[in-house]
């Protein structure tokens, strides 16, 4: 399957959630509501998974992502009103420390649904229109 089917999923049962919750929930809530989705499309998902972070060879810390969809996909989830740079940043760390390619960073916020993608690097034959969201 590709990236782009597989955001598309993602983004889809993010809206369905938002649509049967709405705003004002803890993050933990729309996260198993976001497993329970997914899992309806299909998607193999796994909710707080460790990851650890190496310097060279050394372990330097580690971090839970709240997502792994597919082991190709981390999505990062928010229920804040509204996202900042931080949470970007904090994404792209996570594609850069696991080697991972495309992440999405989801906010559960008052206005709606708030989509960021971004993409590390794109694998040969895979095909995603533009690199951030």
């Amino acid at each position: 399957m590709r990236y782009e089917d597989i955001t598309e999923k993602i983004i889809g049962a993010a809206y369905q959630v938002y649509n049967f919750l709405g705003f004002g929930f803890l993050e933990s809530v729309y996260e198993k509501s976001m497993v329970i989705e997914l899992q309806k499309s299909n998607l193999n998902v796994v909710e707080q998974e460790p990851i650890q972070v190496f310097y060279e060879d050394e372990l330097v810390g580690d971090f839970i992502a709240d997502l792994i969809v597919e082991d190709e996909i981390i999505v990062e989830l928010k229920s804040v009103t509204t996202l900042h740079m931080k949470h970007e940043v904090q994404l792209v760390n996570y594609l850069t420390a696991t080697k991972t390619d495309v992440g999405l960073l989801i906010n559960f916020g008052e206005d709606g649904v708030e989509v960021k993608r971004k993409v590390r690097k794109l694998q040969k034959g895979q095909d995603l229109q533009d690199k951030q969201d």
